[in-house]
């Protein structure tokens, strides 16, 4: 009987891993105003991980690097053909106008680090 409860304890936890890494997808910050979104780039992560922003309208992205790792040292937007170096300890920032709605994924150089920049249809738009 016990060997039954810790087999099932594994599966268990199995799915939730797979849940979190696979299924997880992290609230969207909201672009508001004319303002920088500020992105902390520590812990394998981007802070935060999935940007919201209108199609047309220039957009500023301020990149702060605390992670020493040589994987943090530049951020990429493949699809939008955008990259940035990214010194430690002192922000960034990535100004451009994202012309097409669609989700566009940032990577850094080995593609550990991940986030998501979603680009919205203006408002009033047909598209």
């Amino acid at each position: 009987m016990m060997i039954w409860l810790v087999n099932l304890a594994g599966v268990a936890l199995i799915a939730a891993i797979a849940l979190w890494f696979w299924a997880y997808r992290p609230r969207a910050l909201r672009a508001a105003g004319g303002g920088a979104i500020d992105i902390l780039v520590a812990d394998g992560v981007y802070t935060p991980a999935r940007i919201e922003v209108p199609a047309g309208k220039p957009v500023t992205l301020r990149f702060l690097r605390k992670d020493p790792s040589a994987c943090a040292e530049k951020v990429f937007f493949g699809d939008l053909g955008l990259s940035r170096d990214l010194p430690l300890d002192k922000p960034q920032e990535l100004t451009f106008t994202p012309k097409n709605p669609g989700e566009f994924e940032f990577t850094c150089a080995m593609g550990m680090y991940r986030g998501r920049l979603v680009v919205r249809a203006a408002q009033g738009s047909s598209d």
